[in-house]
């Protein structure tokens, strides 16, 4: 017998050997092995597919045969189109012949599927593709719309199946002119708007409930409302499906339904069922009266009357309708009902139901109202699941699914049925994966993953992996667990999911290496080395390469002044100190600060600051930089020049008055001050800052305005010309190097302040060139104080010295 009868031939094995498809997966070669899981490599050079091509005229009536749902043995014949939907008929062929896209809004149950058929036909000539019929049911994302657009439309090649990557999908259904009747939609939106922007040639209907979502402002589709039937109407309609005249009563009954199940055409398609069964419990007249009733049919002698049945029964039937049908078609609903409303294909309610008829019982519902097709299959119609599960129905509904998924598993493992076959039926099997049990949901999930995935329907490939995976960890079953993992990361990488595929291998790696599995390993290593490869090429072809703008240099810090003097200079950025070299060449004046700037380079970054400050901003509003001046060397502030030369004059007194009161003390051993006009010198040694050196804004600094000692510095510095006999020979001296120590045995005055520990490396005050004045040489064999502005040491007692002349001395010039 044939498998798809869904019963076991005993002459005949029960398994196969395992089916291994190899397929093209964009620029991806995929080989689907159920044993040991599926196998990525890149395309080969000279690999690549061939250009589809569309079906021809003969093709696409063999796809138009294939979309519909199967005929059923002995199945009455297609509802006809009422009278009332005539004016939307034309209408929509109209709006489809002129290239517009309609949206055909109805509740569930208002002949939306009847109207789509009866458009197909008047609309075959119209598009070059001619008409394309797809079932939007479960789908919420364009992308399996579209693979499904392009398998309708382009035949696959000989060699092997062909899933395109987004690229040439997107370019392949650019092409397609078609008229495409979507039924049953569920997704609206951004997602709609992708769908229609894809395929601009092709004009759409789109069939869909009033709860689904609503297209955005930018689809420009056509609004088509589908109403409830008249009153009149439903009587015709009542009476076409009875087969006669309703009575008075009946007719009564019709218009009372109609107020309460607002004229939808699936109540009275329902409704007169009910009446159909009326009359066969109530013994029609006619055949041969001499007949026994109750021989030869399933009816008691006495039949009682039915009267008709109540308002709340018309409206809610399905208790009463499944009352009234033979026990196979309850076994039939009984299954529907655990499968969540899916009913399986016909060929296999043999085997599920245990009865050799039960495809008969298939007829029997549909003629009731109680099933409705949906794409290339039948499900229970709009509420009927509901109410059956009120009363009963649903109470077996895990021993039905366990008895379904132990069933797929078997068929769907079986050489003999090919991966399209499985692919029909993919609606089914996950509801029995659904509602299975952990055992036989990991071993339908096993034996359907590679079925899927062959059929290139990869949206049920992933929800069978997933729901499989998660069956696997519940059971315990590591091995089926890794095998899962591996098969979600190879799908992730083939549809460019790269961070997806890496978790997914990973996961199944170390799987793998926890059951010692060096094949597995081997093979899930492979496809990692595949995923890192992307993403170094998707980093390089995404990322260009980071380029820094030459830094602006930072800005000079400048301090506010402190006292309104005179402003302070700005510092170069960076100043060092040169020390003046002995023989060297009369250098600038006393008054100018002889620096060595240090130039800021360019071409790099001088911190890391300055190389994130504009990428990363430390706040949302920078302060704009202030404009920066080409460094220069210091300039002395205005003012200070005559500081200055007060402050070396003050220096070369104060030593050469300690040298006079050291060689008095010696010649005589007493401490006396020189007779003479000469100035009072103090018995301290003062603080003399470097020259060039602005001290007016520190604490506690010599202030030329306010200080009494700069005052009398400056009232001394006139008997003051040369600072040191000397000046300017090689060795000498120059004041205002450093701070000169006090000779031993002085203590510091009152009210001159400390000049700190270690005197500061500041650079080197040469004194103006004023008129020479004749000076003795001096003798002292001290040695003399370095360079570098070091203090020189102490001079030692005993130590021979000549005193200055002690007559007036004039001042040097401004």
């Amino acid at each position: 017998m044939d498998r798809t009868q869904g019963q076991v031939d005993p002459a005949e094995p029960s398994s196969g050997p395992a089916r291994v498809v190899t397929l093209t997966a964009g620029d991806f070669t995929l080989t689907v092995n159920p044993v040991d899981g599926s196998e990525i490599e890149p395309l080969r050079p000279g690999a690549e597919p061939a250009r589809p091509r569309k079906r021809d005229a003969a093709g696409r009536a063999a796809r138009d045969t294939a979309a519909r749902p199967p005929v059923l043995p002995g199945a009455p014949a297609s509802a006809r189109l009422m009278a009332a939907r005539e004016e939307e008929r034309r209408r929509l062929v109209g709006l489809l012949s002129h290239g517009r896209s309609v949206r055909l809004t109805g509740p569930s149950g208002s002949g939306r599927s009847v109207l789509l058929d009866a458009v197909a036909a008047d609309c075959a000539g119209v598009a070059p593709d001619g008409v394309v019929r797809l079932s939007g049911h479960g789908q919420q994302q364009p992308g399996e719309l579209l693979h499904a657009l392009y398998t309708a439309v382009y035949e696959a090649p000989d060699e092997r199946p062909v899933r395109p990557d987004r690229e040439e999908l997107l370019a392949r259904v650019r092409e397609i002119g078609a008229v495409v009747l979507l039924d049953d939609l569920e997704m609206g939106g951004a997602a709609l708007d992708e769908l229609l922007r894809a395929t601009p040639e092709c004009a759409y209907l789109l069939a869909a409930t009033p709860d689904t979502k609503a297209p955005s402002d930018d689809s420009h589709l056509e609004e088509v409302f589908l109403g409830g039937l008249g009153r009149a109407e439903s009587v015709e309609f009542l009476e076409a499906g009875v087969g006669r005249a309703l009575t008075e009563e009946e007719t009564a009954w019709a218009g009372d339904l109609r107020f309460a199940s607002e004229g939808l055409p699936l109540r009275f398609v329902q409704a007169a069922a009910l009446l159909r069964q009326r009359d066969e419990l109530n013994g029609t007249p006619g055949g041969d009266d001499d007949e026994e009733p109750g021989v030869f049919e399933e009816r008691p002698r006495d039949a009682a009357f039915v009267p008709l049945p109540t308002l709340a029964e018309g409206a809610a039937p399905a208790e009463l309708l499944a009352s009234r049908v033979s026990e196979s078609a309850r076994a039939v609903l009984r299954i529907a009902c655990a499968l969540g409303g899916e009913l399986p294909h016909h060929a296999h309610l043999p085997a599920l139901v245990g009865d050799t008829h039960a495809d008969a019982a298939v007829t029997e519902l549909l003629g009731c109202g109680l099933l409705t097709p949906v794409g290339t299959r039948y499900r229970l119609a709009a509420g009927v699941a509901r109410q059956l599960e009120e009363v009963g129905y649903g109470d077996p509904a895990a021993e039905e699914a366990r008895t379904a998924a132990r069933h797929y598993a078997w068929w769907t493992g079986h050489a003999s049925v090919t991966p399209e076959r499985v692919a029909a039926e993919a609606d089914a099997v996950l509801a029995a994966l659904a509602g299975a049990d952990v055992v036989a949901a990991v071993l339908l999930a096993r034996t359907a993953a590679p079925a899927f995935a062959a059929s290139l329907h990869w949206e049920a490939w992933e929800r069978v992996l997933r729901s499989g995976a998660e069956a696997a960890r519940k059971a315990g079953e590591v091995a089926e667990q890794a095998y899962f993992h591996h098969e979600l990361g190879v799908l992730a990488l083939c549809e460019g999911r790269l961070d997806r595929a890496r978790a997914e291998l990973e996961a199944s790696i170390g799987l793998k290496g926890a059951l010692a599995d060096k094949r597995g390993t081997v093979a899930g290593r492979r496809a990692l080395a595949l995923v890192t490869d992307r993403e170094a090429a998707g980093a390089a072809a995404v990322s260009p390469p980071l380029r820094l703008a030459a830094p602006v240099a930072a800005p000079v810090p400048v301090a506010p002044p402190v006292a309104p003097v005179a402003p302070v200079a700005p510092v170069a950025p960076v100043a060092r100190p040169v020390a003046p070299v002995v023989g060297a060449p009369a250098g600038p004046r006393a008054s100018e600060t002889v620096t060595a700037v240090v130039p800021v380079r360019r071409d790099a970054p001088a911190n890391l600051a300055e190389v994130f400050a504009e990428p990363f901003p430390m706040s949302l509003k920078p302060s704009p930089a202030p404009a920066l001046a080409p460094p220069v060397a210091a300039r002395p502030v205005a003012g200070s020049r005559k500081r200055t030369v007060l402050l070396a004059a003050a220096g070369a007194l104060t030593v050469a008055a300690l040298g006079t009161v050291v060689a008095l003390a010696m010649g005589s051993g007493e401490e006396e001050t020189p007779a003479g006009p000469g100035p009072k010198v103090s018995t301290t040694t003062p603080d003399v800052p470097a020259a060039g050196t602005d001290t007016g804004g520190e604490p506690g600094g010599n202030d030329s305005a306010g200080d009494p000692a700069d005052a009398g510095a400056g009232a001394d510095a006139g008997a003051v010309t040369e600072a040191e006999p000397g000046a300017g020979e090689p060795g000498a001296a120059t004041p205002g190097e450093g701070a000169v120590a006090p000779a031993p045995g002085v203590s510091r005055g009152a009210g001159v302040k400390p000049s700190g520990g270690t005197p500061s490396r500041k650079p080197p005050v040469v004194p103006p060139k004023t008129s020479p004045v004749a000076s003795p040489p001096t003798t002292s064999k001290s040695p003399l104080p370095s360079s570098s502005g070091s203090p020189s040491p102490t001079t030692p007692v005993g130590s021979p010295t000549v005193s200055p002349p002690t007559g007036p001395v004039q001042p040097p010039a401004e």
